[in-house]
């Protein structure tokens, strides 16, 4: 019997093939440069048994969905045929010769396993690679492979439980490529062919839409107006410090602080009034601070652009090559806690060849492990990002090293106790009103020993106090301070965001982030170069728009249209500013005063519900399609009918003409 098997990409492809084959393989190359064919006999086990084996791979998706030929105009015929006009799914130019391989090497084959990567994606472009396989052989016994990371034992165990394509999966994603392909092309081709004509820096631009780009440059564009409308407010406080024992202890406000000038200012002067504090109550119990739970993308792409000084996108590529290398688990997964089935403990004491963190774990192989976490996210697909093996820093390359080092911290950190400290509270009152301090000692590091990008410092232990007693406060001020606006989003924050609005999927936000960048609707500017400059007026920063103030927060406003490198308390911390186009495009969208705009997340998010209602088999593809095409239909008529809205936004802030 002869099978042919098929990776998502080479490394994939190359790893499994040295695996089952124990090394006794032949190599072939293919009309593909990149792919080659691997030739080895193996026993897969009921019911396939002993077979001859050619394991080859795609570089990712070989088909495409396209318009035909006479859609490929954009001026005709109208961009809203877009929505019902065919749709055509090819193979893509780029990709034919991968596919004559398949097609080819099918022909010699009884049965066809897929080894793609066990997420949607990966299960359409298994579909893709049956649909181009059937062309040369319409008989082969169909399975895939389940996997999630290419140890040797985990390859072996999939290759001989192998399962079917799980066909709602690949429809939620045929159903998302259909709706990206008419909403993407109509909308765009609307915005480009009507904004030209206002001439000037638009005559000449293309105009992308996308329904995840235009909800995730509106984040952006509503914190950069929360920002600059801000109004700061005045307010007044109250503090009280007594020196006990060569300490400093400083008693915080119940009421922290109040907007009344006059109303704080009878309150300090009852305070002094009273002259004597009494202690109301007195604790001290243990505490701790929680390690950290196992790690999914979100909170890799998050970590990374706060600690490691990388994109999210930067990342995911790190993380994508250790994978293919063999040194991590799958990186795409929303799954927050560890299967009970997974030995741990094996793959901790891997660790201990490290330089860096081989003694902390071999204190936790010598009996210090302990169980992780359990978060309340498991996606069924894959466990949480884990090394999978030791890699030396010599074999990766600087990113690698990085996200690598991350990942084998944060494992270990999740194998540790929490850390373990004492803290101290202390009430008391002077005249009617209360005042708090609290002091914390932290007596056990535990995992903050490895896990260097936590901090817990603690603070000096509190001197004692005894409930009841009487003592005049060596200080009592009455303070006075200002609201700040927040800050502007760094991509931890935009990220986070997209996470909770359910904008793409934790697999896709990185790109999209990257996408508002490259189509000039956002730029990056470093926070400390920004803060050097607030309150200057620049002339790349898009006006402000009426309403949003707000008090709280922290930081200030700033100028837009720059980028650099550097931060504020910490160099590299980069925020995003938008362009006056991507002003221009979200305010007109929002103006236009649909129940559902184009720059808010609602109609993507539901998107997003509807594919995974597909792979749950509560709703089909069909339904899906119909549903959101004729929402975003709508949205494109009323969007005709109040271009001359959207216009008269683009003349404001990128023309600056405040008449509309």
């Amino acid at each position: 019997m002869r099978v042919l098997c098929v990776a998502e990409k080479p490394s994939i492809a190359k790893a499994v093939a040295g695996h089952l084959s124990g090394g006794q393989v032949q190599t072939h190359n293919t009309p593909e440069k990149y792919i080659k064919n691997y030739v080895f006999d193996y026993d897969f086990g009921h019911p396939w048994g002993r077979c001859q084996v050619t394991m080859t791979s795609v570089l990712g998706h070989i088909t495409e969905a396209v318009f035909p030929a006479d859609y490929k105009n954009w001026d005709y015929p109208p961009p809203d045929r877009l929505f019902d006009a065919p749709v055509n799914v090819v193979v893509a130019e780029s990709k034919k010769k991968v596919a004559d391989n398949i097609e080819k090497q099918a022909r010699y084959s009884n049965a066809l396993c897929i080894w793609t990567d066990c997420d949607r994606e990966g299960e359409h472009i298994g579909y893709e690679i049956c649909e181009v396989a059937r062309k040369g052989n319409r008989t082969l016994d169909i399975k895939r492979a389940k996997f999630s990371n290419i140890e040797r034992a985990h390859i072996m165990n999939a290759s001989r439980t192998l399962i079917n394509l799980d066909q709602k999966q690949v429809n939620a994603v045929a159903s998302r490529i259909e709706l990206d392909l008419r909403i993407g092309y109509a909308f765009s081709r609307f915005l480009t062919t009507n904004l030209r004509t206002l001439g000037g820096p638009l005559s000449e631009l293309t105009m992308s839409y996308g329904s995840c780009q235009f909800p995730t440059l509106g984040f952006v564009v509503d914190r950069y107006f929360r920002v600059r409308n801000f109004k700061p407010e005045p307010f007044w406080s109250i503090k009280v410090m007594h020196k006990r024992e060569g300490i400093d202890v400083n008693f915080s406000w119940s009421r922290n602080r109040l907007f009344d000038r006059a109303s704080v200012i009878i309150l300090y002067e009852r305070c002094l009034a009273a002259k004597m504090a009494k202690v109301v109550n007195v604790q001290e119990k243990p505490t701790k601070k929680w390690k950290p739970l196992p790690l999914t993308t979100v909170e890799l792409q998050k970590m990374a652009t706060i600690f490691l000084r990388m994109t999210g996108h930067e990342a995911m590529d790190a993380a994508e090559s250790l994978y293919n290398k063999g040194f991590i688990s799958y990186p795409r997964t929303e799954t927050d806690r560890f299967d009970p089935g997974i030995n741990l403990r094996a793959l901790v004491q891997k660790q201990t060849q490290s330089v860096s963190w081989g003694q902390f774990a071999q204190n936790l192989a010598n009996g210090g492990f302990q169980q992780p976490r359990q978060g309340r996210n498991d996606d069924k697909a894959h466990p949480p990002i884990h090394p999978v093996t030791y890699a030396a820093p010599s074999v990766l390359n600087d990113k690698e090293k990085k996200v690598y080092e991350f990942v084998a911290r944060r494992f270990l950190a999740c194998c540790s106790e929490d850390a373990k400290g004492v803290a101290t509270d202390v009430d008391i009152l002077l005249g009617e009103e209360s005042f708090h301090a609290h002091g914390v000692v932290v007596l056990e590091r535990n995992y903050l020993d490895v896990y260097v990008y936590d901090k817990w410092t603690g603070s000096v232990q509190l001197p004692k106090f005894t409930v009841g007693e009487l003592f005049e406060p060596t200080e009592a001020i009455m303070a006075e301070g200002k609201t700040t606006a927040p800050n502007y989003l760094t991509e931890a924050d935009l990220i986070a965001l997209m996470d909770a609005n359910g904008i793409g999927t934790d697999a896709t936000m990185a790109e999209h982030i990257k996408k508002i960048q490259e189509r000039d609707y956002v730029q990056t500017v470093s926070r400390s170069a920004r803060s050097a400059d607030d309150g200057e007026e620049e002339e790349d920063a898009p006006a402000a728009r009426r309403g949003r103030g707000g008090r709280g927060g922290r930081g200030r406003g700033g100028r837009g249209g720059q980028s650099g490198a550097g931060g504020r308390g910490g160099r590299g911390v980069k925020e995003f500013i938008p362009t006056k186009l991507g002003v221009a495009l979200i305010e007109g969208f929002d103006r236009m005063n649909f129940e559902t705009s184009l720059g808010k997340p609602f109609l993507r998010k539901e998107m997003e519900l509807k594919m995974k209602s597909i792979c749950e088999g509560r709703t089909t593809k069909e339904t899906v399609l119909n549903e959101s095409i004729e929402q975003y239909r709508e949205v494109f008529m009323q969007s005709k009918q109040k271009l001359n809205v959207l216009k008269a936004a683009c003349r404001q802030y990128i023309f600056q003409q405040n008449g509309g």
